[in-house]
């Protein structure tokens, strides 16, 4: 049988030792109770105590000093249940004092009235704090330096002096440590509540970054930066996403902040060689400890300075960097331009002036022409001037490179580039510019637009099929003309012009030969070979420049003869008097008699005799119509007032009460025409007199007449 276990039924009961215990302590409490009956406090509670209703007028000694199972200590803490809190889990003063932290009363006695402080100089030194002036506040884990040191107690610790406490608050406790619990959190929470993981107790303009070295220690050149150089706000690795997700910051590579000022290949094959990504390859020259990228321990060996695409092999194994590689300037494309070891003129001086920068031998530089090893003698070959603008071939073969390419100025290179490959450049435009407007919307071809038509051997050679003359001269050459050799508008000239020409140019006018281009019309208008039969007629103001898509005589004309009019002709627009009704049905000798000989320019056909009736009809009316002008001259007879129908004059459109000066009433509408106007001879011609007759009654009606009209 265990020792713990309870003793069997059979074992009497003064064996029990529960009894025996439970016994001695009702004794021991009766005896005291006894004896202290008549007893009083020791002395009055201190002030914090007396206060309290239940302790006060010493009757309740046990609310302090415990009841039958309690001791003072929990009596105590059953009243300071935060100091017990503290004790519990070993936080604050309380929390971190000896064994014997319970006991209370050896700390902070009572009974020594009510002007006596419980918590004083004597609690602090029991407690391991000789001076409170000079607390060390690790004791309480809150490790206070910088401008905390320099604070007074009271300025976080209102009531630290008090010898009494107001009610319901602490002495010391119930502060937090945390910063944002006394200082305002400019950042509104977004970087998280732990401060001191960036900020110092000296200063909040002075910052730390305890975590830094776990991504990237903040020496060389990181040191000394300001955080926001690195984490602006906005971007994603901004100091509140890096500081406030509560995740682990990961690490950057130089190129996530960096530009690389080095070409593809380089990086590409020092990563490569250092097995390392191109990201994370700067490393291989540029130390983390190194202050610039310009430092002066960055070193570079002979393979990587062939990575850049320039080996250190002849003829510069032995030039110095400092002979290719200035140091005074800070630009780094100013101090390493890229060169490789076929660009000679970055290094040397170019007698060319740059020409050949650009162009067909820009790629290959000067070992183009030039050995790498000397620049003279040169090998530019009648190959390589292929790949310039101009080939040399025909007639420029056995030119030479100094009749083309020549120095414009004392001092100043050969001029190579921009010598111009068209053939205006060297020949004189024998055409005077005649082609300039008809070649400005076609696309460009080599060598100029002489070209189009002249081969390079000589200008005499055409190119077989080049000239259209419709195209080049706006001149078709058919009908009439297709008949007409070339010489019936070029007449060939004796002597050769300044330009080297003997073909003509156009056809005679005035016994000599025009400028081809002299004037628009110059070469491809009819009036420039033919007189105009029409004395100009046609080409008066009013009348279309352009009719049918065609412009001058081919308005109505063709090329195979003048005479032919199967283009048509609009009587009406170009005349004027179209030809409708009884008209239309005449033939063209009717009005235009056939002339029996052609007149000096050409024509053949008589001209009509006008325009208006009166020039081919006689006047049936004696004149009765003619209008009379301002000064009162008669003039011409409109029977167009009248008869508007050209097909027949007996149709008529006449009305009495608008075209006369009588207006027919109702009486007057039923009388016949002839009752009115009677035959009569006028002018030499029998005809009806109309006009003028009276308006007034009696002028018809003579007083007391039973007829209608007076005779005589």
């Amino acid at each position: 049988m265990n020792a713990d276990d309870p003793p069997p039924p059979s074992v009497a009961w003064y064996r029990r030792p529960q009894l025996w215990v439970a016994v001695c302590s009702a004794v021991l409490v009766t005896t005291l109770g006894v004896v202290g009956k008549d007893r009083k406090s020791p002395g009055p509670l201190a002030a914090a105590h007396a206060r309290v209703a239940e302790l006060a007028g010493g009757a309740s000694c046990s609310e302090c000093h415990g009841g039958w199972f309690q001791d003072m200590s929990s009596a105590c803490l059953d009243c300071h249940e935060a100091i017990e809190s503290q004790m519990d889990d070993g936080r604050g003063l309380h929390g971190r004092l000896a064994e014997d932290r319970r006991a209370c009363a050896s700390c902070h006695s009572d009974h020594h009235g009510a002007n006596f402080a419980m918590v004083n100089d004597v609690s602090f030194r029991k407690a391991g704090v000789p001076n409170v002036d000079a607390f060390d506040h690790s004791l309480v884990g809150f490790d206070m330096d910088g401008k905390h040191v320099e604070l007074a107690c009271t300025d976080c610790h209102a009531h630290a002096f008090d010898e009494v406490v107001p009610e319901g608050v602490t002495r010391f406790t119930g502060l937090s440590q945390r910063c944002a619990a006394c200082h305002e959190d400019e950042h509104h929470g977004a970087f998280g509540q732990d401060c001191a993981s960036c900020h110092v107790q000296e200063s909040f303009t002075e910052h730390v970054a305890t975590f830094h070295d776990d991504v990237l220690p903040l020496i060389g050149g990181h040191g000394g930066m300001d955080c926001r150089a690195c984490h602006a706000e906005g971007e994603v690795h901004s100091l509140e996403v890096v500081a406030g997700n509560g995740s682990k910051p990961t690490a950057r590579a130089c190129l996530d902040c960096h530009d690389s000022p080095h070409g593809e290949a380089f990086v590409t094959r020092n990563a490569r060689d250092s097995r390392t990504s191109l990201e994370a390859s700067c490393v291989v020259c540029h130390a983390a400890a190194h202050t610039s990228f310009r430092d002066e321990a960055l070193e570079i060996t002979a393979e990587q300075h062939a990575a850049s695409g320039f080996p250190l092999a002849l003829p510069h194994d032995e030039v110095t960097c400092d002979g290719c590689h200035a140091p005074e300037p800070e630009d780094f494309a100013a101090r390493y331009p890229g060169r490789d070891a076929d660009r000679c003129a970055a290094c040397h001086e170019d007698p060319h002036g740059g020409q050949f920068a650009t162009g067909p031998f820009a790629q290959e530089g000067c070992v183009a022409c030039h050995g790498r090893e000397r620049f003279e003698p040169h090998g530019f070959t009648a190959e390589l001037h292929a790949r310039a603008a101009l080939p040399l071939e025909g007639g420029h073969l056995g030119a030479a490179c100094e009749d083309c390419h020549t120095v414009a100025h004392d001092g100043e290179p050969r001029t190579f580039r921009g010598t111009s490959d068209t053939c205006s450049a060297c020949h004189e435009d024998a055409h005077n510019g005649f082609f300039d407007s008809r070649t400005q919307a076609l696309e460009p071809v080599a060598h100029g637009d002489c070209a189009r038509c002249h081969g390079a051997t000589a200008f005499a050679q055409l190119v077989p099929e080049s000239f259209d003359h419709t195209r080049w001269t706006g001149f078709p050459v058919d009908g009439a003309h297709e008949a007409e050799g070339c010489a019936s508008c070029h007449a060939s000239t004796a002597e050769p012009d300044a330009a080297g020409r003997t073909f003509g140019r156009v056809a005679p006018e005035h016994g000599e030969l025009v400028a081809m281009h002299a004037g628009p019309e110059v070469g491809r208008s009819c009036a420039a070979c033919h007189e105009d039969p029409h004395g100009g007629r046609f080409d008066a103001e009013g009348l279309p420049e352009r009719y049918d898509e065609r412009e001058g005589c081919a308005r109505c004309h063709t090329d195979a003869s003048f005479r032919d009019l199967s283009r048509g002709f609009d009587h009406g627009l170009w005349t004027g008097f179209p030809l409708d009704g009884a008209h239309g049905e005449q033939s063209c000798s009717t009005c235009h008699a056939p002339l029996r000989a052609p007149t000096t320019e050409g024509r053949t056909w008589g001209f009509a005799k006008g325009a208006d009736c009166a020039s081919c009809h006689a006047d049936p009316h004696g004149g009765q119509f003619r209008e009379r002008d301002a000064q009162g001259t008669l003039g011409a007879t409109d029977c167009a007032r009248c008869h508007q129908n050209t097909t027949s004059f007996a149709k008529l459109r006449f009305r009495h009460n608008w075209d006369s000066r009588f207006k027919l009433d109702e009486t007057h509408a039923k009388v016949d025409c002839a009752q009115c106007h009677r035959p009569e001879v006028i002018s030499g011609a029998p005809t009806f007199h109309y006009k003028p007759l009276g308006t007034n009654c009696t002028d018809c009606h003579g007083v007391g007449a039973s007829s209608l009209r007076k005779d005589g």
